[in-house]
Order: structure tokens, then C-alpha cells, then sequence
């Protein structure tokens, strides 16, 4: 099915199902732990050996000698492979680095060898025997050191204008020039990257935790120099991914490897230090802002510069990118420059671009703000556009940025806030409330399923689709639950398996969104084969109560799929439609805060997020990926950062007890408001994405509430009481 024109007499806006608030299908079997897992395959069958990883402990040089015979030699020990051993490997597209390094070497704990052995305990002993001599090289590790070498990158569009930004920013009533920078950070979710190979003669079969199984699926074949339909993968739950799930990884690939070798089924799991330095994670940013405004607050230029580092071949964290849509402003400019460093890859997470970007752009909102006089969700509102300000001939096809700002600022209690900044005080707390923009760009991607009705009126949903915790499962149980007139408990969903269509996959907001639609255009060819079979008038009848009826005529579906059954097949395409309208998904945080005036400690008293992000689905799920990602906000702003050794070049606290994110104790209370929105441009379900929206700003609202606190000005992220804690107001 082609989408070009928002469509008419669509089954899907009888919100029956769709968009109500409908329990998880599948929350029993993961509160009852009956949810596989790609590590938790046990199949006695199978009699899987286990993979232990050995990385690299030089970020740059390569080894010069490798001694793997006592590790051969040790009890249980089945094989072990290195990147000698096993011989010429390819490399997928999208990764910046080799997955098995040797001798060359990339970056620090890049894998270098696997060792298989019977037991998980047998691996991991061994893999300590294995005794490796370097050359080490002097590295790029420091962002800052290496700004002066940045370069325009290649590909994408780093650099954008309009108007004649530098005459206009130096003629500017009030300017504001600021440097902010956000630290490397690390996706730290629960469930590690893990993966189960077994091979068939020349066929592999992966169980693995991957959120885009066809691209990892092109990409082993393309590492491994198979045929892809030699490749089957399986992800039918994933513990998390945030983006570090979104390619190949070593897992899968040294798990496969060790499989091989082996001859014996392996599973793998990457220790938790190999998720801050073998896979991937969000770089580092330094960004330079610079706004010029009138003294009636409206924005004459803005410019965005932001400079990030990653490997070579790599690409840039896409910081400026909400810049060039979110505010009006006549002259403009922003820029990307890409350093060379020798740390591990840098690669999608939580809404990259827009979660760094949103981190400085909405704290140099805030001080334009007050340079001003103005109130800062009055600043903003001046400043909105119904047009990209780059191209004013393209309209927005639904934008209610300035309605998230009024609903928010109404329902928060704004008008309570103090402009002066230190004033408010409960005890020994200072007060604080803060303000930020969200914004993330609405993106659809080709999208497929296969549903068949069988003689039980039961439908199955088949797709590759991945459910990353977010509800997937529901959500396309209630499309098909509502585009056949079923209830949900009569819907099955299978996901994760690349026998089944290809589907959008898990990542970028898309997921809900695009998957949602392809099982919509499968429906639809259902619908048009059951009236086919019944000589009804495809264009004249209703899916409704377990029936399809026609006129005075009613026929259950299961009398109408017989015993055979009845299957159908489509694809969601997309035509010029998302050229013709900018889509986006608009926002609005607020925050209060709490600082003790002795100790600097940061305490998040409440939260607020305001989203229009078309129709929401089912408000449950998500409620929940806001929430989540409001959480993580918390995170970004205070907590997290990769601490780089600039001697050594590796992340130091890669571990879930150094590197800190927000805990049960951390929030307190938490509200979300959905807009009442659909966007008939965007897919046939006029829906959006929430769950990086609902990241995308939160860390500058908090910066901004600990400003309005204490009066202490955080550029540097995360916010951490060294950098307030001498600066605070005096009490008493």
C-alpha cells in the first residue's frame, strides 16, 4: 500500500480499540519471567556452549603477540578463536570499527578473541589466560584538544543558512554568545547484548537482542560473506536497547563465530564493561550558541555551531538539527564538525541530535530570557512559526508548540514561579522551576506484516517488528483488533523473527508509528480478500462484533476463513507526502526543584511533560515511554557521564555502580499530558512517537529550575553540586 494522501473512510478513527487504555497483552509473561529473553533460550536440545569476550586493553595500536594455548588447554575449554583464527571478515556497513580487532587496533576493549567452553565459569577462567603483547600508539581521546582538527563532515547536511546571520547577530538589540558542552554518555540499559548461534550446515540461526533485526540480518551476512537467506534471527523481547541495539554488534558476531569453532550451539553475553567500550555510545558535544533579539524579544538571528568526535568513518552527533525548526527567526545558521578520536564508536542514543541539542539550545532560551525581562515560556511563544524558518514554503502539518507551552505553564502552577532567581525557600531547601522545549522530527519508515484469520475468527499478526518494552505487542494487537472489528483477546502477535515481513524496526520514534501502519495496509488486504471470498462489495461493509456485514447480511469471520483460513500481505509505502509537509512532534517541560543551601544536594520535586505527538495509540504504553524518558532526562541533566581517561583512552566507570542513573528514590511526582491530536499526514494512524519527545528537553529544564534556585548558572553538563555548591545563596 502507497501513502500519498491522508485517507478517507479509515476503519482506524473509529477509536474503538485503538487509542484506548489497554493493559499490556504481553505484561503477564514478563512479571511472571516466562518471557524468553535472547539469553534465556534453554532448550535441552540444543546443549549450548558459552562465549566469554576478550578485549582489547589498548585504545590504539595493535598486538604484537598472542598466546592462547593455556587457555586451549584449560578444563571444559571447546574452542577459541581469534581474529587470525578466523580468517577474513567483512565489514557491515553501518559500523565505524571492526567488530574483532587484530592486529590492529581501534579502540580499548574492542573484542580480540572469544573463548568457548562448557560452562559460563570455564569460559570466563580461561579467557584470563589468554596473555597478549602490544604496541601501543598515541591516541585522540580529548574533544577539546582536538577541536582545531574537526572537519565538515562528508555526508548528511552538517551545515545549513538562511538570511545573513553574522551582520544581523552583531546588529542585534540584545545578544547572547555561550558555550555549553554534554559528556559522553552510555545507554546503561538492563539487559546486556546477548546472543545465542546455532548453525545448520551453512545456515546460522541467531536468538540475539537487537531492535532492527533485518539490518542485522544484512549486516552478519555482509561480516560473515553469507547469503541472507542463510541468516534467520530471532529478538522476540528485548531488555532495552536506546539505540545500542540498533546494529551489529560483537555479540552476535563472536557468538557465531564461536559456534563455528565449536561445532556446538554457543550463547554469548557481553559483560557490562563492554557495554560503555565495546559498543557504541553518545558522544561528547561542544556547542556555541548564539541568538540576537529585539527588545520586544522576537528572535532577528540565530546561529548553532556544535562540535563531536567518533572514529574514523564515523559521523557527528546531529546537535543543531532542532535549531533549524523549532524557533522563527529571520538570519540563521548552524554547523557540524566531526574530530577524529580513538575512543569506542559513537552511535545512536535517546534521541540523538536532538537530546544533546535540546540540552544547550533550551538553557540559551532561558538566558536570552532573562537578558530580556521576558518570561521564558513567553519567550518561546513569541518566538514560534507555523513554517520551517528555513524554507518558509513548507508549512508544519500539524505543529502545537505554543498549546503544550500554555496547557503546561496552566496546569504546572507557573505563575507561582519567582523570576528572581535564589528567592524561594522551604527550610532549608532552595526552590527552583525551570521551562524547556520538546521537540524530535517525526520520521515513518516502510513497514510490513502478514495477518491470516483463521476458522477460530482469531487473527495473527506476523512482522519482524521488535518490542523494546514499549507496548509494541498492544499496539498492534489494538490496529488489527480495531481494522477487523475484533476485541484484542481475539488478536495473537508474533514479532521479532525474520521469517516474517520486514517491518520499520525498533528505533528513531518510528517504531509505533510506521509498524503500526504496515499491520493497517495488511488489514486492509484482509478485509478486501474476505469480501472477495463472500461476493460482498469490498467498498461496502463493516468489520464489526466478530462479523462482516453487508447491507441486511452478517457473517461471522470465522465462518468467513473456513478451514483453510484466509492470509493477507502489504507493506506501508510512503510517497512524496513527507517532502510536501515538515513533521515534527512538539512538546513542553516543566520542573521544580529542590537545592539544600548547605550541601548542594538536587532533589526533583515534580515533573511535568506536555506532548503533541499526533494520535496516541494507547495512552498506558504511552504514558510509560514518557515517563521513562522524562526519568532519563533526570539522568542526562545530573548523573551521567562517561569519565574519559585522556591518557589511556577508555571510559573509567563502566559499570552500572560508577556510572549513575536516576533510581525509584530519584522522582517523585510525574505527570503527563497527551494533546488531543491527529496528523492525517504522517501514516494512515495519524500517529506520531513520544518515547524520545519525552527525553528531548527535560535535562534544560532542570538546569534551568536549579538556576532559578540558586542563581548559579550550569553550562556544563551533568549538573553536579561541585559546580553550584560555592556559588549558593546564604541562609540565615
Amino acid at each position: 500500500m502507497r501513502f500519498d494522501t491522508p485517507a478517507t473512510n479509515n476503519p482506524i478513527d473509529q477509536m474503538k480499540v485503538v487509542g484506548q487504555a489497554i493493559t499490556r497483552i504481553d505484561g503477564p509473561r514478563k512479571v511472571t519471567g516466562t518471557a524468553t529473553y535472547a539469553y534465556e533460550w534453554h532448550d535441552a536440545s540444543l546443549k549450548a556452549a558459552y562465549g566469554y569476550p576478550v578485549g582489547a586493553a589498548i585504545a590504539k595500536g595493535r598486538i604484537s603477540s598472542m598466546d592462547v594455548q593455556a587457555a586451549r588447554q584449560a578444563p571444559g575449554v571447546l574452542a577459541v578463536v581469534t581474529a587470525e583464527s578466523a580468517g577474513k571478515l567483512g565489514k557491515g556497513s553501518l559500523n565505524t570499527a571492526t567488530l574483532m580487532g587484530g592486529p590492529e587496533i581501534q579502540h580499548y576493549h574492542q573484542a580480540i578473541a572469544v573463548v568457548v567452553a562448557e560452562t559460563f565459569e570455564q569460559a570466563r577462567s580461561a579467557a584470563q589466560l589468554i596473555k597478549v603483547d602490544y604496541v601501543e600508539a598515541p591516541g585522540a581521546f580529548d574533544l577539546a584538544a582536538e577541536m582545531e582538527n574537526a572537519v565538515k563532515p562528508e555526508s548528511g547536511d552538517p551545515d545549513s543558512a538562511a538570511g545573513d546571520f553574522g551582520p544581523a547577530f552583531e546588529a542585534a538589540a540584545v545578544k547572547l554568545d555561550e558555550r555549553y558542552t554534554t559528556p559522553d554518555q552510555s545507554h546503561a540499559m538492563m539487559e546486556p547484548h546477548a546472543s545465542l548461534a546455532v548453525w545448520n550446515g551453512d545456515e546460522l540461526t541467531l536468538w540475539t537482542s537487537n531492535q532492527m533485526i533485518a539490518w542485522n540480518r544484512a549486516q552478519i551476512a555482509a561480516t560473515l560473506g553469507m547469503e541472507e537467506d542463510k541468516i534467520h534471527i530471532m529478538s522476540p523481547f528485548i531488555g532495552g536497547g536506546f539505540g545500542s541495539k540498533l546494529f551489529l554488534r560483537s555479540d552476535a558476531l563472536l557468538a557465531a563465530l564461536g559456534a563455528k569453532a565449536a561445532g556446538r550451539p554457543v550463547k554469548l553475553a557481553l559483560p557490562r564493561p563492554f557495554l560503555m567500550n565495546n559498543t557504541t555510545h553518545r558522544p561528547a558535544t561542544i556547542q556555541r550558541i548564539r541568538i540576537g533579539a529585539g527588545q520586544d524579544g522576537r528572535i532577528t538571528a540565530i546561529g548553532h555551531e556544535s562540535w563531536s568526535g567518533d572514529l574514523p568513518g564515523g559521523g557527528p552527533e546531529a546537535a543543531v538539527m532542532q535549531t533549524r525548526l523549532l524557533y522563527a527567526g529571520q538570519h540563521r545558521m548552524t554547523a557540524m564538525r566531526l574530530a577524529t578520536l580513538d575512543l569506542p564508536e559513537g552511535n545512536a542514543m535517546r534521541a540523538p541530535g536532538e537530546a544533546p541539542g535540546l540540552m544547550a539550545l533550551e538553557i540559551a532560551m532561558d538566558e536570552m530570557a532573562e537578558k530580556l525581562g521576558i518570561d521564558p515560556v513567553e519567550f518561546r511563544i513569541i518566538n514560534d512559526t507555523q513554517v520551517d524558518p528555513e524554507k518558509p514554503e513548507k508549512q508544519f502539518s500539524h505543529r502545537q508548540f505554543v498549546e503544550c507551552l500554555r496547557l503546561g505553564a496552566e496546569r504546572f502552577g507557573w505563575e507561582r514561579r519567582n523570576p528572581t532567581p535564589g528567592s524561594v525557600r522551604d527550610g532549608r531547601w532552595l526552590v527552583g522551576m525551570g521551562v524547556a522545549s520538546a521537540f524530535r522530527n517525526n520520521l515513518v519508515m516502510k513497514s510490513g506484516a502478514r495477518v491470516r484469520l483463521d476458522r477460530e475468527g482469531v487473527v495473527t499478526v506476523e512482522t519482524d517488528m521488535t518490542d523494546i518494552g514499549t507496548g509494541t505487542y498492544t499496539i498492534i494487537a489494538q490496529t488489527a483488533a480495531e481494522m477487523m472489528g475484533l476485541t484484542v483477546d481475539k488478536v495473537a502477535v508474533n514479532l521479532g523473527d525474520t521469517r516474517f515481513p520486514v517491518s520499520a524496526g525498533s528505533g528513531g520514534q518510528w517504531g509505533a508509528n510506521s509498524s503500526t501502519a504496515g499491520v493497517y495496509a495488511a488489514c486492509v488486504a484482509l478485509r478486501e480478500k474476505i469480501a472477495q471470498k463472500l461476493g460482498f462489495n469490498s467498498t461496502d461493509v463493516t468489520f464489526a462484533d466478530g462479523e462482516i456485514r453487508s447491507g441486511n447480511r452478517a457473517i461471522s469471520l470465522a465462518q468467513a476463513a473456513g478451514d483453510d483460513g484466509i492470509t493477507a500481505e502489504d507493506t506501508i509505502e510512503y510517497g512524496d507526502v513527507s517532502e510536501e509537509k515538515q513533521q515534527s512532534t512538539f512538546g513542553a517541560h516543566f520542573v521544580e526543584v529542590g537545592i539544600d543551601a548547605y550541601t548542594a544536594e538536587i532533589r526533583v520535586r515534580r515533573m511535568l511533560g506536555v506532548a503533541a505527538a499526533g494520535r496516541i495509540l494507547n495512552p498506558i504504553t504511552a504514558r510509560s515511554q514518557m515517563i521513562g524518558a522524562m526519568t532519563m532526562g533526570v539522568g542526562g541533566a545530573f548523573m551521567e557521564e562517561l569519565a574519559v581517561d585522556k591518557r589511556r583512552g577508555f571510559f573509567v566507570n563502566h559499570d552500572l555502580a560508577g556510572y549513575e542513573v536516576p533510581v525509584h528514590a530519584d522522582i517523585h511526582d510525574q505527570e503527563v499530558i497527551f494533546l488531543d491530536e491527529t496528523d492525517p499526514y504522517s501514516s494512515p494512524m495519524k500517529a506520531k512517537g513520544v518515547g524520545e519527545l519525552g527525553l528531548c528537553g527535560v535535562a534544560a529544564a532542570l538546569a534551568n529550575a536549579v538556576h532559578n534556585a540558586t542563581g548559579v548558572r550550569v553550562r556544563n553538563y551533568p549538573v553536579t553540586l561541585d559546580k553550584i555548591i560555592r556559588d549558593l545563596p546564604r541562609i540565615g
